[in-house]
């Protein structure tokens, strides 16, 4: 699993985690709706919940999770009930994480998480005009609830699509397999019946979804969340860093970073679309210096776009 699923499944967790242990044992299935998973991913997620705690990591300070009859008990060890002396910054940052967690689907905006998170602002001290807005990318209600039911009830789509790599727009039927948030954006994964392949689609650059009448069976098991699969006949290329342009390997998803004298990187990416590659470049200037691949990259991009600037000639109809 990569790190970008990892990271995922945990803020899903710590969403699921509060919401169960406010209720008196939520059926499974019932938990399974609302945060939009199957059962065979709950049941792991919960795995996982049997081995938190606190040293010395014995039974009365793990957090104890009850299955029967199709129904779940979460119980925090007394450990958890104790108040905990945060500083300032820490309790800033507390409700930073926590805010953000309420943005994960089927995270309760009125329960435990959100009054808890209330209690330590008036603690802290920060009034309505100092509340802390943590905010994913602007997505069209209705038009991230279609996706998301979709993949819930398995129905195909139809989506009008702005495809950001090869910078061109086009209408698409997918099976969407999940929908997920990372890195402050929503993403829809699925198989896409015009490339003929799993394909991933920023929801903010959906104009138009249809769910069609139409249903389809998800693989055993679906690929992590990500938001970039390299393929094995995308195109390789190295490039040197300097540090003003180290955001690039941390930005990313690479294939390998080096450190070089005077705090250089050189970064080996993997590339589907050259329409992404020319933006990187032409954003990190001179501080990205082609190691391998087309060297003339940079400057046919910079060419082509000033030549939308440039005044059209004489006699010529634009």
């Amino acid at each position: 699993m990569t790190r970008t699923a990892a990271h995922d499944r945990l803020g899903r967790l710590l969403a699921i985690v509060p919401w169960v242990a406010a209720r008196d044992g939520p059926e499974i299935a019932e938990v399974c709706r609302r945060f939009g998973i199957t059962q065979r991913e709950l049941l792991a997620d919960l795995d996982l919940l049997f081995v938190c705690g606190v040293y010395p990591f014995t039974p009365d300070v793990l957090i104890d999770v009850d299955i029967a009859d199709g129904r779940v008990w979460i119980r925090f060890a007394d450990y958890f009930r104790r108040p905990l002396r945060l500083t300032p910054p820490e309790g800033l940052a507390l409700i930073g994480a926590g805010a953000a967690l309420l943005g994960v689907p089927g995270a309760d905006p009125d329960g435990a998480l959100a009054r808890a998170l209330d209690k330590l602002a008036t603690v802290l001290g920060l009034g309505a005009e100092e509340a802390v807005a943590v905010e994913l990318g602007p997505v069209r209600p209705e038009t991230l609830e279609r996706v998301q039911q979709a993949a819930r009830d398995r129905h195909r789509v139809e989506l009008d699509y702005y495809s950001f790599g090869r910078d061109e727009r086009s209408t698409r039927i997918v099976e969407p397999w999940r929908v997920f948030n990372t890195q402050g954006q929503w993403y829809l994964a699925g198989y896409c019946q015009q490339a003929g392949g799993e394909r991933l689609f920023r929801v903010d650059r959906i104009s138009r979804v249809v769910v069609l009448d139409e249903h389809f069976s998800p693989p055993e098991a679906a690929p992590p969340a990500a938001v970039f699969h390299g393929g094995p006949d995308d195109e390789v290329i190295i490039l040197d860093l300097e540090r003003d342009a180290r955001w690039v390997a941390e930005q990313y998803p690479n294939e390998g970073v080096v450190e070089e004298r005077g705090g250089r990187l050189r970064v080996t990416l993997r590339v589907s679309e050259r329409a992404w590659l020319e933006r990187v470049l032409l954003r990190a200037g001179t501080d990205a210096s082609m190691i391998r691949g087309d060297p003339a990259i940079r400057s046919e991009a910079a060419a082509r776009i000033l030549g939308r600037y440039l005044p059209a000639p004489a006699g010529s109809v634009s």
